[in-house]
């Protein structure tokens, strides 16, 4: 790792054995801390946030954040009174739960904090148990979870996270934000008794992201979450990044520090029949975890609302094509002439076949989450970097993520399975000179060879822009136009959810 910094330097002669050369070593070595502000202790422990405390470049702690604080640190000594978590060589057991090197010091961190409530039931042979019998009764404080990136005062953390442009990897965030959710989705879920198996939790969707503003890499950053709803078998979960700006703080104007809302919703399922498990129950203490537990009830009915709208549809659905079929030509008419006549072809338009890029893998162990299949937050992440490289490849310029709209976590992905990302500009909005968007479609394909058969795992919507420099210095964005009737309809249902369309 090439470090420019003399401070960095320092650090390292400090910190690494004169062998210690190799890049590789870095990643295999890496400790992570789980340190409480108020008490160095190998594990993470509830302390109260008062309102005076916190930590340096993070201002005054919300007065309901009484929740147990991860602290991402990047040690590679492991000294200073804390017992340091070795992710190269853990001793703890059983090995099946670690989902080996290849995420982020986050997600290793929270897996940590997390496979102990497995351990404890794995080591009381919990599995040949059966289920959870009486339901607990918890509150939004025994779930909420608080992360800390030191950014201001770790180099090596802060190198793990920037991009080529010294800005925040937002990939890399949202894999984080992913892996917390399951962290506080599993705390809700735990009943403290070693008796009774675990339940299977997995990410059925996540609500529309949006960016308020830049994430930087010179200030601390604070990921909190807390279980805000619960259905039968089902946990909303909402999670804020925050960031406070440093350059407003003393001001009479001070900046929201909320740089980020995710809201996961995740499911139980029964660790040995696969069937939906019902969850403890949430009662919640304070007006603003009220309102929240009574948005998300709001939520629920609206989603089983249309679920029944959808049963007997399908004579609206024809008549909705039929009333659509003007834009539908409208939007073909171009590209009919790409094809019929490509040289008189308006050249500030581009087929939405030509702006196609694809990549694949093989999904491995190390991609695994800690019930052996490949993890939500690892999909978003090369999802946002394919689109991030679409979006890229298409406007010429740098682009500035806006904000990631609703998943639905269709087919599990496991461990083996061939996964392909195909993405596409699906559409650009070009009424606002100085804030084009551009909406990048990225669609995960499980594809199965020997069977012959390929199924749709998730499907993702970006939405990026340029900056106002590019704009200013006579960048210009094209439009897109579908070729096919297939293609025309994938802008006018997705410009339809975006409500583009009234």
């Amino acid at each position: 790792m090439a470090l420019r910094s003399s401070t960095a330097t320092s650090l390292l002669s400090r910190t690494l054995r004169p062998h210690a050369t190799s890049p590789h070593y870095y990643a295999a070595r890496a400790l992570l801390l789980l340190v409480p502000s108020a008490h160095r202790v190998p594990r993470v422990e509830s302390r109260a946030a008062s309102s005076g405390g916190g930590d340096p470049g993070q201002g005054p702690a919300p007065a309901s954040m009484d929740s147990p604080t991860i602290k991402v640190v990047s040690d590679l000594r492991g000294g200073g009174g804390g017992a340091a978590i070795d992710a190269s060589g853990s001793a703890r057991k059983p090995l099946s739960l670690w989902p080996g090197m290849y995420h982020s010091p986050v997600t290793s961190a929270l897996w940590e904090a997390r496979s102990s409530i497995f351990e404890r039931k794995m080591d009381a042979g919990a599995t040949a148990a059966g289920p959870q019998t009486e339901l607990l009764t918890k509150t939004p404080a025994q779930s909420r979870t608080t992360i800390v990136y030191k950014f201001a005062a770790d180099d090596i953390l802060r190198e793990q996270y920037r991009d080529p442009w010294n800005q925040v990897r937002i990939g890399k965030m949202l894999e984080d934000l992913d892996a917390l959710a399951g962290t506080i989705a599993v705390k809700h879920c735990s009943d403290e008794d070693s008796t009774t198996r675990p339940l299977l939790l997995v990410t059925a969707s996540v609500d529309k992201m949006v960016l308020m503003k830049p994430i930087r890499l010179d200030t601390d950053v604070r990921i909190a979450g807390a279980v805000t709803y619960v259905g039968r078998s089902s946990i909303d979960i909402q999670i804020e990044v925050t960031q406070v700006d440093q350059d407003s703080v003393g001001s009479d104007r001070q900046s929201d520090p909320i740089a980020l809302t995710a809201n996961f919703t995740f499911v139980a399922r029964d660790s040995v029949t696969g069937k939906s498990a019902p969850v403890n129950r949430l009662s919640p203490e304070t007006e603003r975890e009220t309102q929240l537990f009574e948005e998300g009830e709001a939520q629920d009915k609206l989603r089983k609302k249309k679920r029944e709208e959808q049963k007997g549809m399908h004579g609206n659905v024809l008549h909705k094509f039929n009333a659509e079929a003007e834009r539908l030509n409208a939007l073909l008419a171009e590209g009919r002439v790409f094809s019929d006549l490509p040289a008189l072809a308006d050249r500030d338009s581009i087929l939405m076949k030509d702006t196609r890029l694809e990549t694949s893998l093989i999904c491995q162990p190390q991609q695994r989450n800690l019930h052996g299949r490949i993890f939500g937050g690892f999909l978003m992440h090369r999802a946002f970097e394919l689109a991030f490289s679409t979006a890229y490849a298409f406007v010429g310029q740098r682009p500035c993520f806006l904000e990631v709209d609703h998943v639905d976590f269709l087919k599990p992905v496991d461990v083996g399975d061939f996964l392909r990302f195909k993405s596409c500009v699906l559409f650009t909005q070009l009424e606002n000179k100085w804030q084009p968007l551009v909406n990048v479609e990225v669609v995960a394909h499980v594809t199965r060879p020997e069977l012959r058969k390929s199924e749709i795992s998730n499907t993702f919507h970006f939405t990026f822009s340029v900056s106002s420099d590019a704009l200013k210095n006579g960048l210009t964005i094209r439009s897109v136009v579908p070729s096919t009737e297939e293609e025309a309809r994938r802008i006018l249902e997705r410009m339809d959810a975006e409500g583009l369309l009234d």
